[in-house]
């Protein structure tokens, strides 16, 4: 009788702790776990309309964009749709003083005018496959972690070595919950990817710092790319010869619009969620390691906004820096706020107490796992001292660009070897990086980073993990900002032309002179202390708690084996889906789940930074000029949903319950980005452009009719 009532419990728990509304689908299971379940809520599609390996399927519109966000192909031209911010970093390479294509927008009036990206990529999923036992042959209980991984990655070259495809197409084999499981991903990349179409920044960044992570929202975040192919239609590098890729798949865009709880979908690529971790590693999240970096950001965003906001050519040369910056510093804030409103680390204690309970009444389930969590809560507390030092050296070392030249020397000299050609090639590489690296360099604002982080990295930490070097300047010198001076007046390493000199002399004369350089001194000091004193006692912790949370998985997986488990984000395919619905963050406040124009001309003001809109915006707008995209007088503009969204989603295409393009999915409400380590269907939103937003400002504003009539729009 007891067992039968701990059974009902069980299924009664997760009931509850099943959302419709919550997970990042694998596209191929979709069928076995989420079918009926999508058509219930509304869904026209069959699983197979999404993803088929024998004829084209959405899967087939939809690519990993330079591997950090999702794009979509709207064209049988090759044309593909990405968001404003995605394509931001190639967006300032192609932008000067006098061509300033963030501030002005940029508009290719045919192909031969579109701008080429050296580096920015594309990749399609072709096919994806379970590998789990081939992946694991071998592979026990018993092997330290360090084994483990050197059998894992042994079997998994084999695997690429003996698997059957195409000369042009790639193998990716990546893992699932924690190491429990290994999919096999079949990829065709394509790396002739050109710039096509812009709005300006203060459309398609309207309200940038203010109104990232927040709703109401009303920024046109999209901008379009297109994929050339060689003749036969397959990947290859740029060439002038190449031509418009001809897709297998590309999306209709319907002009409907949608209503509070229609059915809605999101296909891209997240980066990076933990839902399935212990309480622990929450508190310490929402304790120790968010403040920390939050701290860190809102000290870089001071110096570079004040600079910014001064100098037009640094504004050009950081706006990517400063937006990559502030996503996350924004997010960090949000995400304590959502665990803290939805009372995260209770909902895991309770879910942890479940999880106890059941396996105290299984004597297998006990024998396996019964100590999991009182081992996960030593080996975090073995972490916990080491926080602060790990997170402000990550945080602080890549905002110090003279830091970062001076580990681009570092990694070179590390692999110098007795040829001259390679080291030689070598030497050409280090300089185009350090060239490229100069682009985005400005000394004096480099220089008031340095301080200001600098004097947080010595105030804020215990003595043993600060660098004895700079421990020596501070007493030298007596002030961070006079050690600040020293540096930056002696130091080399942003000199080009006396670097290419350099490099004229043998490799070990070129090496000495480097190692004695001020700045190279101080970082080497700064990292050996860092490697000495916190990293490798932060691997060998963090390999304990990888094991541990592999067996921790493996316990969820089968102790609530009546749970829909989806893994973890890792930037392969997803499918999301939810419903249009508006949401209350907090007491007697309710938002509905649409914006238009009207609110961009309500935040306007004339000559902000964040909120000033061109004129001719404001014109179609007066003149309620919005040709089909408007409804009813009105310019629809953002809407939002509850489908289960991450970093990477940035660009995914918004899919109605055909399978047609309404949206462009940018963000998520601050209030829920806590949904990458625990979701809340209460307040956890995504944020996405209005397709008809999106043409509307292609169309009426920029005058691209040509790029309209490339799309095949629905308008039932």
């Amino acid at each position: 009788m007891k067992k039968v009532i701990l059974g009902f419990i069980a299924i009664l728990f997760l009931s509850v702790q099943t959302k419709a509304d919550e997970g990042m689908w694998l596209p191929q299971l979709l069928q076995t776990l989420n079918e009926k379940e999508m058509r219930k809520m509304g869904m026209k599609l069959h699983a197979s309309d999404i993803y088929n390996i024998n004829k084209g399927s959405l899967k087939d519109a939809i690519v990993s964009l330079g591997g950090f966000c999702t794009a979509e192909v709207i064209s049988d031209k090759g044309l593909i749709l990405t968001n404003h911010h995605c394509g931001f970093d190639a967006i300032q390479n192609h932008s000067t003083l006098e061509n300033n294509y963030i501030k002005n927008g940029f508009w290719a009036a045919n192909n031969n005018s579109e701008l080429t990206n050296p580096g920015l990529f594309v990749s399609f999923i072709i096919n994806i496959e379970d590998f789990t036992d081939q992946v694991l042959r071998g592979v026990s209980k018993e092997l330290s972690e360090k084994d483990r991984q050197a059998m894992i990655e042994k079997n998994i070259a084999q695997i690429k070595k003996e698997y059957k495809k195409e000369t042009y197409q790639d193998i990716i084999v990546r893992s699932f919950f924690d190491g429990n499981k290994y999919y096999l991903f079949v990829t065709e990349t394509y790396k002739d990817v050109r710039l096509v179409g812009a709005p300006p920044a203060s459309i398609g960044n309207f309200g940038k710092d203010t109104d990232n992570w927040m709703w109401p929202r009303h920024t046109g975040d999209f901008s379009m790319f297109r994929i050339y192919a060689d003749k036969n239609n397959k990947p290859a590098s740029y060439s002038p010869d190449n031509v418009p890729y001809i897709p297998k798949r590309s999306l209709n865009i319907s002009l409907k619009g949608l209503k509070e709880n229609d059915f809605t979908m999101v296909m891209g690529f997240p980066g990076r969620t933990n839902e399935y971790l212990p309480s622990y590693a929450i508190k310490q999240i929402m304790e120790i390691s968010n403040p920390a970096k939050i701290k860190i950001r809102h000290q870089v965003l001071d110096v570079m906004g004040a600079f910014m906001r001064k100098d037009e050519l640094i504004k050009i040369k950081y706006a990517a820096k400063y937006a990559n910056i502030e996503n996350a510093y924004k997010k960090w804030q949000g995400e304590l706020l959502g665990l803290q409103k939805s009372n995260g680390i209770k909902k895991k204690l309770d879910y942890e107490i479940e999880f106890k309970k059941l396996i105290s009444n299984n004597a297998e389930w006990q024998n396996n796992y019964g100590n999991i969590l009182d081992d996960l809560s030593k080996a975090y507390g073995d972490l916990e001292p080491l926080i602060v030092s790990r997170d402000y050296y990550n945080e602080i070392m890549p905002r110090i660009e003279l830091f970062n030249l001076a580990s681009a020397f570092n990694g070179l000299f590390k692999t110098y070897s007795n040829d001259s050609a390679s080291n030689n090639k070598k030497n050409q590489e280090l300089i185009e990086k350090i060239e490229d690296i100069l682009k985005e360099y400005d000394p004096a604002v480099d220089k008031k980073l340095f301080a200001t982080l600098m004097d947080l990295y010595i105030k804020d930490q215990h003595s043993e993990y600060i660098s004895p070097k700079l421990l020596e300047l501070i007493n030298e010198y007596k002030d961070i900002n006079k050690v600040a001076d020293y540096i930056y007046a002696n130091s080399k390493l942003t000199n080009i032309e006396s670097i290419k000199k350099m490099f004229e002399n043998s490799p070990m004369v070129a090496m000495d002179l480097i190692k004695n350089d001020p700045a190279f001194l101080l970082y080497i000091n700064i990292y050996n202390t860092y490697m000495k004193e916190t990293s490798s006692y932060v691997l060998d912790i963090q390999a304990k708690i990888n094991r541990l949370q592999r067996n921790y998985m493996e316990a969820q997986l089968t102790v609530f084996s009546n749970k829909r488990f989806y893994p973890d984000a890792n930037s392969t395919l997803r499918v999301a889906y939810g419903k249009v619905k508006g949401y209350a963050p907090k007491d007697a406040l309710q938002y509905n789940f649409y914006t238009y124009m009207d609110g961009i001309m309500e935040k306007y003001k004339p000559g902000d930074y964040e909120f000033d809109v061109p004129q001719k915006l404001i014109d179609l707008y007066n003149a309620k000029d919005f040709g089909q995209y408007g409804v009813n007088g009105k310019q629809p503009v953002c809407f939002i949903a509850t489908n289960h969204t991450t970093g990477g989603n940035s660009g995914s295409p918004a899919l109605d319950a055909k399978g047609n393009l309404v949206g462009l999915n940018f963000d998520r409400v601050w209030e829920g980005t806590m949904s990458d380590i625990n979701y809340d269907p209460t307040i956890c939103r995504n944020v996405m452009v209005d397709i008809r937003y999106v043409l509307f400002i292609i169309d009426k504003f920029a005058g691209a009719h040509h790029l309209i009539e490339e799309m095949k729009l629905v308008r039932r």
